[in-house]
């Protein structure tokens, strides 16, 4: 089995976030980044398919040399090679055209990503590189077992979960679930040194047209002062509900 997992290069959730360029772009000067979140949960289980049933891993990503850190951590992880494609991610349909051409001229029957990234939220890229490949798709998922060429998945759903069959080729897109969180990996040190000497290569793209664009960011309001109530007086929680919050 040859899985690719998809490893999104996104700031860490304590970074503080600006913008530039009248709020067009991301300022990126001081912000430390890391795996997406969803993806690590979709490695984990990777790592779990390598070291039980010995599929090879391969991580990759769409992005500029600034990407390879993030590369290095999934390979010292336990990943066997990287693949970065040498192209800005400016939209979800670039970067799934870009990784549809890295599954094909690899020949992966596995492919595992997060849902979404934790940067933008698009949630787009799993969905659209299996439309693009033809492979069968599962979202939101949260339980993976493969034996043979045969997948049983769970999912997700509103009030439960769904248990699916697929057939690979397949393509999955992760989240908390799939695997525990105690069960994410922190490179070690030999991970790490080891990781120096694997291989990451870097391709050129396709050229993928982006299909959007961006215009502006605005970051969210900030939070209103809080009004403290004394908890015997009911009416004037009523008055500020009704007069201020107009919710009543």
């Amino acid at each position: 089995m040859k899985i690719l997992v998809c490893i999104s290069h996104v700031p860490d959730t304590t970074s503080k976030i600006n913008f530039t360029d009248n709020d067009s772009k991301f300022d990126s000067n001081g912000v430390q980044y890391v795996i997406n979140p969803y993806d690590e949960f979709a490695l984990t289980r990777a790592m779990w398919f390598k070291e039980k049933q010995g599929a090879t891993v391969t991580v990759v990503n769409v992005g500029n040399v600034s990407t390879e850190p993030t590369l290095r951590k999934a390979l010292a992880i336990g990943a066997d090679d990287a693949i970065r494609v040498n192209a800005e991610p400016t939209d979800g349909f670039a970067v799934a055209k870009e990784l549809a051409e890295v599954v094909k001229n690899g020949g992966f029957n596995l492919v595992l990503a997060g849902k979404e990234s934790s940067d933008y939220n698009g949630g787009m890229v799993p969905g659209m590189l299996a439309a693009l490949l033809d492979f069968s798709f599962v979202n939101a998922c949260i339980g993976l077992e493969i034996e043979g060429e045969k997948a049983t998945i769970s999912r997700e759903i509103d009030g439960g979960k769904e248990i699916l069959s697929s057939n690979l080729p397949l393509i999955i897109a992760g989240q908390k679930g799939l695997v525990e969180e105690k069960d994410l990996r922190i490179p070690n040190m030999r991970g790490i040194m080891m990781a120096r000497k694997k291989p990451l290569t870097v391709v050129e793209p396709i050229n993928s047209e982006a299909a959007t664009s961006i215009i502006s960011f605005e970051k969210q309001a900030a939070k209103a002062a809080c009004k403290m109530v004394d908890a015997d007086n009911v009416d004037e929680l009523i008055r500020l509900l009704h007069n201020e919050a107009k919710v009543i």
